[in-house]
């Protein structure tokens, strides 16, 4: 049968050379598939990557899935790429790769790694699709971006699972699609004034229950809930509204699904073909080969093509530490060591850096943020001194030592006040983000709500104290869906969250409390300008461990900017509790309370007029005595007595120097006045 597949190429000697050297960030413009004219033909040309195929065809719906007909050509650069132009496949067809290999003979048939949609599951064909045709609204934002992800800006982050944060049980429980979210997802971050919504992988996954951390579909954003215009319009809608997005990014590991990137031309391409190496124990997944360059060059074009293609403002990037080190979840022998004989995996560690150059040098304005668990040193560190690039990385440590420090018994506390105060040991050697995110609400975690000792009233007291807590901590915010409500069962990803809850007081008032966080986190420039370093924080008293009360000071850029916050681990009310507050401080306003009413709290514990006085406690010379809510935070705002600036003092000095010595001219006028009256008189 004669082959209808024209010669042709996209890849320019250029391409090929850095596509070999690894340096190719940007292979979603090559490889994959694009509706193109050639000859004044309308068609598709196709480029696949598969250096141990001995032979490799497109199939699809536009040919009967014939293997026969449509034989791709090999890159005569020695690149591995096949590739060819069909004329009059459209937008919409549907293809995969039969790829006979050169290993064992085998015939395999593969979707496409560059698509840009898929089917939608259980079906594993690739779609042919242009994402050129999308027009942007998004400039006005875009414009002001580096403003909204500037590490001294507030960093408030709503973890959403798209699949089950809103259901229409009233049409069989389906998910909301891109375009429903668009309307209703936007409004409600909005409305809590999140800063950032963070998507839970959107990349195309087989099974539904991975939450979307087995990518098979590097390029495509799941079919589930629309077209990829349709995820567009959703970011667009959030950037029209302020609001930032940051996507989950899994270069950690992929599926062993056949169709997909697993043994893909017949070899181990993608993966590591040593399963020390290349299989993850956890997770029954392949790891990628972080040391091929081909491979790191698809790795670092994927993250840039959310970015670019898709205006992403930020990536999270999925279980770093498992790519860090050689023998995690491993145990002896599981394992091959470096060149040095450590268990630092260090072409990801090369590979990491990369990336995040590569990020930051296309997209100054955006975030990458680590999910890493060890003491592993300078994540967000930049490259250059010698650390990994993130912007950001999850405060992990902060994460486990507060929510076991939340189960104890609030009469018990007195015996744990170190395990709520260490992390402020460690609190600014990274560029924290503080995460209550979705692993801890599943596997029989339960819900946050759960978590909290006491009967029902203690319960939510002691949220919306760890709630308070955690927003007038140093470092950035995320909070899982759910959690803001005080959800009462476990995440699932077959059900919605439990809106119904927020018909009862207490749940709305755990909503209403992490608004009004939200709002305060925004506007106090105290609590979110300098949350990296010590400059921005002061302890008041760390020690009272009797009575398990913290109190500490946030610092903003300007001397006056400050805010002071009281922590209260126990059902006790405090009365007349005395604690130390700057010297030069006029006024002291309570700005929030989490055991107001509210919220749902007893409302019993008001101070509408905070008195200064000059009593000397914590080393200060001026103190306040106040009634301190039972499980409760208090957030004050003090005010500062108005010291003269150096050109107020210099004017007062001048005006005084001229009242102790008048002006020559005036002095003259003074004695001829007075030598006049004198002589006045002596006629008289």
């Amino acid at each position: 049968m004669e082959n209808q597949v024209k010669p042709y190429s996209l890849f320019s000697d250029f391409d090929n050379n850095l596509f070999k050297a690894g340096k190719h960030f940007k292979l979603y413009e090559k490889l994959g598939s694009h509706l193109i004219k050639v000859d004044e033909i309308e068609g598709t040309y196709f480029a696949v990557w598969a250096p141990n195929a001995k032979e490799v065809s497109v199939i699809g719906s536009f040919n009967g899935w014939n293997d026969h007909s449509h034989h791709l050509y090999p890159n005569m650069s020695g690149t591995g790429v096949w590739e060819g132009f069909v004329p009059h496949v459209k937008k919409g067809d549907i293809y995969k790769y039969k790829i006979h290999s050169h290993h064992y003979g085998q015939v395999l048939d593969k979707f496409d790694p560059f698509a840009l949609l898929m089917e939608v599951p259980p079906k594993t064909a690739s779609v042919v699709w242009d994402i050129t045709d999308y027009h942007w609204q998004d400039k006005k934002w875009l414009d002001v971006r580096a403003k909204h992800n500037a590490l001294d800006a507030p960093y408030s982050v709503y973890e959403v699972h798209l699949g089950s944060w809103k259901r229409k049980y009233n049409e069989g429980g389906r998910s909301l699609s891109y375009v429903e979210m668009a309307d209703e997802l936007v409004q409600y971050v909005k409305e809590m004034e999140f800063t950032h919504v963070e998507l839970m992988p959107i990349m195309e996954h087989p099974f539904f229950g991975s939450w979307g951390y087995q990518v098979t579909g590097f390029f495509a954003p799941s079919s589930r809930f629309g077209t990829p215009q349709e995820l567009m319009f959703l970011i667009d809608k959030m950037h029209e509204n302020g609001i930032g997005v940051i996507l989950d990014w899994v270069p950690s590991h992929f599926p062993t699904d056949s169709y997909a990137l697993a043994n893909y031309d017949g070899t181990a391409l993608y993966e590591h073909e040593d399963p020390r190496k290349g299989f993850h124990p956890d997770w029954g997944s392949f790891i990628f080969n972080y040391g091929r360059n081909e491979v790191r060059a698809f790795l670092i074009s994927n993250a840039l093509f959310w970015l670019d293609k898709y205006h992403a403002d930020g990536l999270r990037v999925d279980a770093v530490a498992s790519m860090l080190y050689l023998d995690y979840s491993r145990k002896q022998g599981e394992w091959i060591p470096n060149i040095y004989g450590g268990n630092e995996n260090l072409e990801a560690v090369s590979f990491l850096k990369e990336m995040n150059e590569a990020v930051y040098l296309n997209f100054p304005d955006v975030q990458t943020i680590a999910e890493e668990s060890t003491a592993f040193a300078g994540i967000s560190k930049p490259v250059f001194l010698g650390g990994l690039g993130f912007g950001m990385k999850w405060m992990m440590g902060w994460m486990n030592d507060t929510l076991k420090y939340f189960k104890e018994d609030p009469m018990f506390r007195s015996y744990h006040h170190g395990t709520i105060t260490f992390s402020l040991v460690y609190a600014f050697t990274e560029n924290f983000m503080m995460p209550l995110s979705h692993d801890e609400v599943v596997h029989g975690k339960g819900p946050l709500l759960d978590k909290m000792p006491g009967d029902t009233w203690q319960k939510f007291a002691n949220l919306r104290l760890l709630f308070g807590y955690m927003f007038t901590h140093p470092g950035n915010k995320l909070l899982f869906m759910g959690s803001e409500i005080g959800q009462s069962s476990e995440w699932k990803h077959d059900y919605s969250v439990e809106w119904h809850l927020t018909e009862y007081p207490l749940h709305s008032g755990v909503q209403h409390l992490v608004k009004d966080l939200n709002h305060i986190f925004k506007t106090e420039k105290a609590l979110h300008q300098i949350p990296f370093s010590n400059d921005g924080f002061e302890w008041i008293d760390l020690s009272d461990d009797r009575n398990s009360i913290l109190i500490y000071m946030r610092k903003g850029k300007e001397e006056d900017d400050k805010i002071i916050a009281i922590c209260n681990f126990t059902p006790m009310v405090q009365e007349n509790y005395r604690f130390g507050v700057p010297d030069d401080t006029a006024t002291l306003v309570e700005v929030l309370n989490t055991d107001g009413a509210k919220y749902g709290g007893s409302g019993v514990v008001f101070n509408p007029r905070i008195e200064i006085e000059n009593i000397s406690s914590h080393h200060r010379t001026k103190s306040v005595s106040l009634r301190i809510p039972a499980l409760s935070v208090l957030i004050l705002k003090p005010t500062f007595e108005k010291k003269s600036t150096p050109k107020e003092i210099k004017k007062i000095a001048t005006k005084a120097t001229k009242e102790e010595k008048p002006a020559p001219a005036k002095v003259e006028k003074a004695k001829t006045t007075t030598k006049a009256k004198a002589d006045t008189k002596s006629k008289k």
